[in-house]
């Protein structure tokens, strides 16, 4: 489904207005205003969360452990953040700090901690479900959400390093997993509208790394494992994914050993809201002033 657009937000105007920079192409501090809109896209969403679900937030660090087994080294490697530290006693600290002084470089005494920059905020949900046993029945609903990071320097406003994540996720049947996402692509239509945003559906992929990465793209293409909505944050070029809607199959299921009380191991699938691209996106599509944007918007965000 597409809309006319009218775009009234420029990139260099939304980043003179409500951000500030922070040194380093795609991190930047974020102002007031900005964040009251980030809030108050969070409390839409609570508002359309599944009865059922439990609700997480997490920290902006993950288990490297964790991470490698679910595979995310191999098929992403160019955008992981490794967290490193210095290690040592105190003599070999205060010989990096000495190599710091002079002006050396000190990062090559660091060494990787036990922690990566968590890339999508799903991720540390599914050990969780895995021990606490078989999925039951009815299968489980999470909400979750964290600061996420991607290795991807840019100074397009709609492709940050540090971003918010926010994805409710079902574990369950097939059955059960896949009327979920068609369920999530239906209400995200009802809620692109109630945003009053111009948005289209498409079929996608994930950004797999070097040429088996193709291969699995254009797969995950053809068998429709990944929809996004789209939204035309910038006046030229490609829309924006704002939204996704992501079918696993059994790729958790069988890296964690989630069984259901039949003994079959489980599927997985997430709805995921880019909470900084919507925030952006509105800002693009509505401008700059609160007050100029539709009565029914400010209304449904609670921003009246």
């Amino acid at each position: 489904m597409t809309h006319a657009v009218k775009s009234r937000g420029t990139d260099e105007a939304i980043l003179d207005r409500l951000f500030d920079s922070m040194g380093v192409a795609g991190v930047y501090a974020r102002t007031r205003q900005y964040e009251d809109v980030v809030d108050a896209l969070q409390r839409l969403i609570s508002r359309h969360r599944p009865e059922s679900a439990e609700v997480f937030r997490f920290p902006p660090v993950m288990s490297l452990r964790q991470l490698e087994r679910q595979g995310y080294l191999n098929s992403f490697p160019q955008l992981l953040g490794c967290v490193c530290c210095l290690h040592g006693s105190e003599a070999d600290i205060a010989a990096s700090v000495e190599r710091a002084k002079r002006g050396a470089d000190w990062t090559q005494d660091a060494r990787a901690a036990e922690l990566v920059l968590s890339p999508a905020a799903c991720y540390p949900v599914y050990p969780i479900a895995a021990a606490r046993g078989r999925i039951p029945a009815e299968g489980l609903t999470f909400d979750v959400a964290a600061d996420c990071f991607r290795h991807e320097p840019s100074r397009d406003l709609d492709r940050l390093q540090s971003f918010r994540m926010r994805e409710f996720v079902r574990i369950g049947s097939p059955a059960e997993v896949a009327t979920f996402r068609e369920g999530w692509m239906q209400r995200a239509t009802s809620i692109a509208e109630e945003l009053e945003l111009p948005f289209e559906f498409d079929r996608a992929s994930d950004p797999f790394f070097g040429r088996v990465g193709q291969l699995l793209a254009a797969n995950q293409v053809e068998q429709a494992l990944k929809f996004e909505l789209l939204i035309p944050v910038r006046a030229e070029g490609a829309p924006t994914a704002c939204m996704s809607f992501n079918y696993h199959r059994d790729h958790f299921g069988k890296t964690w050993e989630l069984i259901d009380e039949n003994g079959e191991t489980a599927h997985s699938a997430c709805v995921a809201f880019g909470m900084d691209r919507l925030a952006i996106a509105l800002f693009s599509i509505h401008g700059l002033c609160l007050e100029d944007w539709p009565h029914r918007l400010r209304k449904t965000l609670q921003i009246d």
